[in-house]
């Protein structure tokens, strides 16, 4: 088999996206809470539309559409964990938790710290 017949076939067989229904499920069976972070996804409208579904062994990576695959995630964890490999949920969110305080601390130091300088100049 040529190699992009091969990649075709790869694209073709990967888990297919999540309906609405499927995605409320997962949200709802985990409380619209973000299992990397805590963020409680039924505190506000605004924290309801950070929510979405992540696939913990990602699709691209052969992860199956299998509850058991599938936690309630903000987008910002969501997008933090991106494509990584990981054995289980608690592996993805120590990882995703070190990336978030690694992005905070970047955030401090270039961002907050240049906002201070500019109300005092």
């Amino acid at each position: 088999m040529a190699s992009g017949a091969k990649k075709l076939v790869h694209i073709l067989r990967r888990a297919k996206p999540l309906t609405r229904e499927e995605g409320m499920k997962i949200l709802m069976r985990d409380r619209f809470q973000c299992q990397y972070c805590g963020l409680d996804g039924a505190a506000s409208f605004e924290n309801a539309l950070m929510m979405t579904v992540d696939f913990v062994i990602p699709r691209a990576l052969k992860g199956k559409k299998d509850p058991r695959n599938l936690v309630a995630a903000c987008r910002p964890c969501n997008l933090l964990k991106g494509r990584h490999h990981f054995h289980d949920l608690q592996e993805a969110k120590q990882y995703v938790l070190k990336r978030r305080e690694e992005e905070r601390k970047e955030w401090e130091k270039n961002v907050a710290q240049g906002r201070s300088h500019k109300t005092t100049a």
